[in-house]
Order: C-alpha cells, then sequence, then structure tokens
C-alpha cells in the first residue's frame, strides 16, 4: 500500500512519517484491497496540550475510509486515527459479506 504523508505548516521528521507508514501498513493485514491512503498532521493553535492531529483517508475499492485523531504527540494521535480504520475495516468486511449473502440467496435459494 502506497501512503502520502503531508505535514501541514511544519516539517515532519523522517522518523515519524516512517512511523506512520509501519503502522497504517498494518492494516492490509485486515483488507488486502487498501488501494493506497493519505495522512496530514497538524497542529491546532489551541491552549490545550492535546494539539496534534493526524488525519487518514485510505481508499479501498467502492469507498474511502477517513479517521481523525487527536492526542499529545503524533505518534498517539495516529494510533488513534489507526484504530479507528481497523473498526471501519471490520465493519466493511462484515457489510460486504452479508451483501454477498443476500444477494446469493436470492438467486439460489
Amino acid at each position: 500500500m502506497n501512503i502520502t504523508v503531508q505535514s501541514i505548516r511544519f516539517n515532519a521528521d523522517q522518523k515519524l512519517i516512517e512511523f506512520i507508514k509501519k503502522k497504517t501498513g498494518k492494516l492490509e493485514q485486515f483488507l488486502d484491497s487498501i488501494i493506497g491512503g493519505e495522512c496530514y498532521l497538524r497542529l491546532e493553535n489551541v491552549d490545550d496540550e492535546a494539539n496534534k492531529i493526524s488525519e487518514i483517508k485510505l481508499n479501498i475499492p467502492g469507498s474511502q475510509l477517513f479517521a481523525k485523531g487527536q492526542a499529545k504527540s503524533f505518534e498517539e494521535a495516529t494510533d488513534i486515527a489507526v484504530e479507528s480504520l481497523r473498526r471501519q475495516i471490520n465493519k466493511h468486511k462484515t457489510k460486504t459479506k452479508i451483501q454477498s449473502l443476500l444477494i446469493a440467496k436470492k438467486y439460489f435459494p
């Protein structure tokens, strides 16, 4: 899977980019047909310590999955977003299986 990491208004170091690619790469264990993805890293201008945001968008056949994580560090925010995407992938797979079973019952009673 090819993932593009973009940092908005700051320069992300290579270590952070590799961490994000490693974490998002693990999502292929749950769904083989991931086409690619984009990750946006931003800093919010708020007084709260949890001002680092990681937004991840995955392209899968017929759909897109999106998750956003906000935490004290970009690594934590990425973990939150990846976990959310993992749950979305499981829901997507369940929904797809149910639809294929319903179609099979309709045509092969």
